[in-house]
């Protein structure tokens, strides 16, 4: 049996992308991977919000790793395509991105994603993203 979060998280630490932002994981299960962002002035756009780019990124990648714990054994995965919509500005001491698979098949995956940003206790969604990721072999070298 895969170990799903060895998978993910081995892959997750080699990305440089999510190191600069500050990103996380905070769960990984069969189809569904949770990165969370906390708020950082370094990561905003000029009226203060978190920019699109950084909630962007985390998103695809929560939908990435969730398409990564369907995807065959020995395979990696890549965005072919995502569209997202951003609900509200992206205001909060912290953010959560949540990929979930919705389809899974031998190339393509689809998956739905969400970020939810957080200002005290309480959350609010802002951005949806519908994601389709291929499967690929694994990267030479």
């Amino acid at each position: 049996m895969i170990d799903l979060d060895k998978l993910v998280s081995e892959s997750f630490s080699k990305q440089g992308l999510m190191a600069t932002l500050g990103a996380h994981l905070t769960q990984v299960s069969d189809g569904e991977v949770h990165i969370a962002l906390p708020f950082s002035t370094a990561l905003s756009q000029q009226h203060g919000y978190v920019h699109a780019g950084a909630i962007t990124s985390i998103v695809d990648s929560a939908c990435g790793y969730a398409a990564l714990t369907k995807a065959p054994a020995g395979s990696e995965v890549v965005t072919a395509e995502f569209k997202i919509n951003f609900l509200r500005p992206a205001v909060g001491e912290r953010f959560l991105a949540i990929g979930k698979v919705q389809n899974a098949g031998r190339l393509l995956t689809i998956c739905s994603g969400e970020v939810q940003a957080f200002m005290g206790g309480s959350g609010k969604v802002i951005a949806l993203m519908q994601a389709t990721i291929v499967s690929v072999g694994q990267p030479a070298g």
